[in-house]
């Protein structure tokens, strides 16, 4: 299938889609793996061939205040345009070969009105480089009433975001290591963060619900002064109350010679993170402490009682607290 987002050169073409804007020679792919100049012709070779597709509860993208509670239908292809070292998904984000069962956007749909799913999640590996198959997919699942929502790692071009804007509802993005810039170089093989940040604020201005997800690395994504950095530009770029996710790393993929850090000392990365004015903080992989719980910035009473992907208790009126009626940053 022709692939959307790119122009036409000389012997060549260039991708638009993601922010690496690969050029492309004729008979070769971008960086991603999935996408093949073929005549001048831009191609996709992911589209209808899910690699995995599951029912997932919500709170595992991590999202936990995009109507928290239900289900999401969660589906992927093969391939990413980033190389990090620690992937956990690594056997479908970085294949040798392309591979997937045959599911068309209809039988996604289908699939998830039949099993009760109130979105369907592009997740696993980067929604980014099956941009058509999640595009058509969420387009038609839009017509059903069905959410949709992507988990990324946001390198993506504005161009982008604007194209999927009308049907994407939410978003978590995933930053490494703070954004770091050196991180991103060492680790995940894209030169920084920078695109990034931008089309988190494209999203916001389209209006998508945003939450943030930091993967805390040993060994080089565990310093304090890019986190410090991210934490106040969440703060000012995209609201105090945005959820942000910090999560506990464990080695997987090549990078397996750090161990995780310590409880004690993901509890102060939380801590600093409050400190620069975040409502709504909480840790990831380190599930049954109240790090996992939404607590009402103004009552102090918690409004969502979480146990790893669990929830055990919603004490919401809409979208506000239900103890003392503050509105809150939460789409239920």
């Amino acid at each position: 299938m022709e692939a959307m987002l790119y122009e036409k050169g000389v012997g060549n073409v260039r991708c638009r889609l993601c922010a690496r804007r690969c050029v492309i020679a004729d008979g070769k792919r971008g960086v991603c793996g999935v996408r093949e100049n073929r005549g001048g012709v831009l191609m996709t070779l992911v589209y209808g061939k899910a690699a995995s597709c599951a029912v997932d509860p919500i709170e595992k993208k991590p999202l936990f205040h995009f109507h928290p509670g239900t289900k999401a239908l969660s589906v992927s292809t093969v391939g990413c345009n980033f190389r990090c070292l620690f992937c956990d998904n690594w056997s479908i984000s970085q294949p040798d070969e392309i591979f997937g069962d045959p599911l068309s956007p209809e039988e996604i749909v289908s699939l998830a009105k039949r099993t009760g799913c109130r979105s369907i999640s592009y997740t696993y590996t980067e929604p980014t480089v099956f941009f058509e198959y999640a595009h058509d997919t969420a387009r038609l699942a839009k017509k059903e009433g069905i959410f949709n929502t992507f988990v990324t790692n946001g390198y993506m071009t504005p161009e982008a975001v604007e194209v999927i804007s009308p049907y994407l509802d939410a978003a978590t993005v995933d930053f490494k290591g703070s954004g770091d810039p050196s991180f991103y170089r060492a680790f995940c093989g894209v030169p920084d963060a920078s695109p990034v940040f931008d089309a988190l604020l494209e999203m916001k201005r389209r209006k998508i619900f945003i939450e943030v997800t930091n993967l805390i690395v040993p060994g080089g994504g565990d310093i304090k002064s890019p986190f410090l950095k991210l934490s106040g530009w969440i703060r000012d770029s995209l609201g105090a109350e945005t959820p942000y996710h910090i999560l506990r790393f464990f080695p997987s993929y090549l990078w397996s010679g750090s161990d995780p850090l310590p409880h004690n000392a993901m509890e102060e990365f939380w801590k600093m993170a409050r400190r620069e004015g975040l409502s709504h903080v909480y840790l990831g992989n380190m599930p049954g402490g109240s790090f996992e719980n939404t607590v009402c910035p103004s009552c102090g009473n918690v409004v969502i009682e979480r146990c790893g992907f669990e929830v055990l208790s919603l004490n919401l009126k809409g979208n506000a607290c239900s103890w003392c009626g503050r509105a809150l940053n939460v789409v239920a």
